[in-house]
């Protein structure tokens, strides 16, 4: 089978990590002089115990993974997070040509994709104020009110033992944060690629390569239940998505061309605000997916019940949010997001209406629950 970018990785590091694809990706050259090249390879360590491949077969990208980054990981236990990394036995597959599936589907409390390192990407938290599932309040990990031990690289550990990522996975990118080229990251679970925080400011042509900004915003106003006080952006419910403040979908995808797809394709993108790591997908999930350990497994019905004003999808009995073009003239096309700094209040068309990252607070009485690492309001 032809050996490709990832060998030429293993080889220059370490014998663990591969890539054999029998059907190269378009542009999978670029991958190996550019990517790579100005990126993975001068961060990694040979001595870290990492293992990935990833393989083409017929229609499937397969990754095998024991989870653990290239690049050495901070030390853990630590004083925020007392779990120890344990090798996992990731199997994964996703769609080679991954398609659209015409709705956004919400990923909160699942793997949202694995990077190219093996290690998986897992934004929410288990975090709530006043540690109460039910107040609906979840705590963001990298809003600045929890204490959850994140390493360098943005990622920490599970009480499982599973590694993983809350935010850009900085030690993938190069040294200078892979602002020279579009950086490939990883894979959604849908299929789609995941690109770091930089890319092309035309995006139907090599051009100059700028920041991607997120279009998601803080609220305007004060919470109307659970902590109160004004959105400042430390629980997930305090973000909208506006339509056109950034440069990304609700999602936070695009159409753009890369380096390893130089005739263009939809891709996730990584920020550095808020989603950080996205929160839907556009493309079906894999069930492969679902056998990780999944936050919403640990969830109570209850808290389960916030999404009930989602629609569900049959096939998967995930929530989801319908894309389906709805006439002008019908009231419920139009759905009022709020933000703040300097955008006004926006009306969306029903078929751009965000799905929440969280189901958004319960109105009604609070209650005081156990120990959490995360404080304030």
């Amino acid at each position: 089978m032809h050996k490709t970018a990832f060998l030429i990785c293993a080889l220059a590091a370490s014998p663990a990590v591969a890539h054999d694809s029998s059907a190269p990706l378009t542009g999978e050259e670029a991958l190996e002089h550019h990517h790579l090249g100005e990126g993975v390879l001068e961060l990694l360590v040979p001595e870290a115990e990492a293992s990935a491949d990833i393989t083409v077969d017929g229609n499937s990208r397969r990754i095998r993974a024991n989870g653990y980054p290239i690049k050495k990981p901070g030390t853990f236990p630590n004083r925020n997070n007392p779990h120890s990394i344990s090798k996992k036995n990731y199997n994964l597959k996703i769609p080679l040509n991954p398609r659209k599936t015409g709705r956004a589907t919400n990923a909160q409390g699942s793997v949202f994709g694995i990077a190219i390192n093996g290690v998986v990407m897992d934004p929410g938290t288990a975090e709530y104020w006043q540690n109460n599932r039910r107040s609906g309040w979840n705590y963001e990990a990298l809003g600045g009110a929890c204490k959850l031990g994140l390493d360098t690289y943005n990622a920490h550990v599970q009480p499982d033992g599973s590694y993983h990522y809350h935010g850009i996975p900085t030690g993938i990118l190069a040294s200078e944060g892979g602002r020279s080229v579009p950086a490939l990251i990883g894979w959604a679970a849908d299929g789609f690629p995941i690109y770091g925080p930089y890319g092309y400011s035309k995006s139907e042509q090599t051009s100059a390569v700028k920041k991607l900004k997120s279009s998601y915003r803080i609220k305007s106003g004060t919470r109307p239940s659970g902590p109160g006080e004004r959105y400042n952006g430390k629980f997930t419910q305090d973000w909208a998505y506006v339509a056109g403040a950034g440069d990304l979908d609700q999602c936070n995808g695009r159409v753009a061309v890369t380096p390893e797809y130089p005739n263009g394709t939809y891709h996730y993108v990584l920020t550095d605000s808020f989603p950080y790591i996205p929160r839907c997908w556009m493309g079906a999930p894999d069930s492969s997916f679902k056998r990780l350990k999944r936050r919403a497994d640990v969830q109570s019905d209850e808290a389960e019940s916030q999404f009930a004003a989602l629609a569900a999808d049959p096939a998967t009995n995930r929530p989801t949010i319908g894309f389906t073009a709805m006439s002008d003239n019908r009231e419920e096309a139009l759905t009022l997001i709020q933000a703040q700094g300097g955008h006004r209040p926006r009306f969306l068309q029903g078929g751009h209406r965000p799905p929440p990252p969280g189901a958004g607070p319960r109105q009604g009485q609070r209650r005081q629950g156990g120990r959490s690492p995360c404080s304030g309001s």
